[in-house]
Parts: structure tokens; C-alpha cells; sequence
């Protein structure tokens, strides 16, 4: 399988996030799906952006976008490297400009994130790991000057940072929170006492856990593989887990049908 150098795939986000920012401080319209989720013209641009930058660094890896054409899984199943993209993760966050959506980048290998980048161009701030490698975090990130892939992981934070608390932490979604995740956060509390409870739109919730900022995050609620993909990328590059609610096995990916089911992030594998 090939390699990639987590440098170009940081020119890229970081091209994505200008597209959508340009959008972001004007005032744009709303279409909807027919699952009547958003879309802007800021999906659809940072999309176009990620696929110039994908199709250079190599034109033949097939990509799977949420923006991109509907792929049958007869082609994607002799699928062994292939890239999962978001290209606005957190369209709804965009929409009420709460600066909390992301660009969503992952390289999938044998069905497992091996690389996920997520980057949040209203907060200047990217997230990457390889894993195996590590994760990072690099703030400010379109300011700062780096020429390859060793300055950009000099540069940057190495994940999680250490942080001394006794409160256990638990991230969920502003815009979903079901009453399975309400009953989970019930049975933290009954384990471990007080539990602080983080809210979060987008990816990022991957990224508090990976930071160490968050133990938990459970997602009792439907999502898509490229919601999830690179954010795991990154919390298993940093130590932590994605795993299914339904046997703890670790999440994969290229299923026949895209929809994820539940599953728990937890800071420690």
C-alpha cells in the first residue's frame, strides 16, 4: 500500500478550510438533502478542493466523499486503500456559525483508519495522526510556517496533553443527544460520581478525546462512515479507542451500507 506524507494532506485541509471560510463570512443559502440534511456551497467547494489535492497526490486511489458521487458497494468492496472524506463535518454548526464544524480527511487501509486529519478553519486548528505514530494538535495553523512533515509534527502538540483532573468527562453532540446517551452518562455517574458533561459539534468531539480533554464520547445516535472516520484515525493514534456499542469490537469501515452504527470513544485503549 502506499505511503502519504501527512504534510500534503495539512496544504490540503488547510485549501478546504479557505474555500469554506470565503462562504462562512457572507451570507449563503441552504439546500437539503433528500434525508433533509444541510448542504451549502461550501460543501461543495472544499469537496472540489480535496479531490484536486487527492487526485495529485495520486490519481488512481478511489476516494469516498459525502459530496462525491454514490459509489455501489460491488466496485468499493475490492476497495484495500482507499481515502473517506468530509469535507464540511458539522454543516449544521456552519449554518448557525458557532465556528464547531471541520474538514474531515482519512485514509483508509484493510477497512481501519491508518491516517485522520480534521481540521476547523473558523478555529485555526488541526488535528492529525498516524496510528501507531501518534496525534498532534497545531493551533493557528494557516499561520505557521512549515516546509514538510517532520516541522509540521515539531510544531505541533503531541496528543494527549496531560491534564491532572478527578472530575471524569464526557463529550456529546449539540445537536443530538438521545436518551441511551443520557442513561450512559447515568452509569458514569454511578461509577465514578460526578461527571462533567462537554458539549461539542462536529469531529471535534473525537479531537477532546483525543486531547485528553474528554474521557468519553458515546455516540448513541446515527452517523456515516466519513463522519467518523479520521476522527478515529486520530483518538487511535493518541491511545484511545473507537469501538462498536454492540460487541466493543473496533470500528471498520467499507460497509455495505455507509450508515455507522452506535458506538463508544474512550480515551484509553
Amino acid at each position: 500500500m502506499k505511503n502519504f506524507n501527512l504534510y500534503d494532506l495539512f496544504k490540503i485541509s488547510l485549501e478546504a478550510g479557505k474555500e469554506i471560510l470565503e462562504v462562512y463570512a457572507q451570507d449563503f443559502n441552504v439546500e437539503y438533502k433528500n434525508d433533509d440534511s444541510p448542504l451549502t456551497i461550501a460543501d461543495k467547494q472544499a469537496h472540489n478542493a480535496i479531490m484536486k489535492g487527492l487526485n495529485t497526490l495520486d490519481p488512481i486511489l478511489p476516494v469516498l466523499s459525502e459530496e462525491g458521487r454514490e459509489i455501489p458497494y460491488s466496485e468499493r468492496k475490492e476497495w484495500e486503500q482507499f481515502w473517506l472524506v468530509d469535507p464540511l463535518d458539522g454543516t449544521k454548526e456552519f449554518i448557525k456559525k458557532n465556528g464547531e464544524f471541520t474538514v474531515n480527511i482519512a485514509l483508509i487501509e484493510g477497512k481501519y483508519p491508518s491516517i485522520g486529519i480534521i481540521y476547523a478553519p473558523a478555529l485555526d486548528t488541526f488535528y492529525f495522526g498516524r496510528v501507531g505514530n501518534g496525534a498532534y494538535k497545531l493551533e493557528n495553523a494557516s499561520k505557521v510556517e512549515v516546509a514538510n512533515e517532520e516541522e509540521l509534527i515539531q510544531k505541533s502538540m503531541r496528543l494527549p496533553e496531560i491534564e491532572e483532573r478527578k472530575v471524569t468527562r464526557a463529550v456529546a453532540s449539540r445537536s443530538h443527544m438521545s436518551e441511551e446517551t443520557k442513561s450512559f452518562i447515568k452509569e458514569l455517574e454511578a461509577k465514578h460520581g460526578e461527571v462533567e458533561v462537554v458539549s461539542s459539534g462536529s469531529s471535534l468531539k473525537f479531537c477532546l478525546v483525543a486531547e485528553g480533554k474528554s474521557d468519553y464520547y458515546p455516540r448513541y445516535a446515527p452517523t456515516m462512515e466519513w463522519d467518523t472516520g479520521a476522527g478515529q484515525a486520530i483518538v487511535e493514534a493518541a491511545g484511545g479507542k473507537v469501538s462498536r456499542y454492540e460487541d466493543a469490537e473496533r470500528f471498520y469501515y467499507n460497509r455495505e451500507d455507509l450508515l455507522n452504527g452506535w458506538f463508544l470513544v474512550k480515551r484509553f485503549n
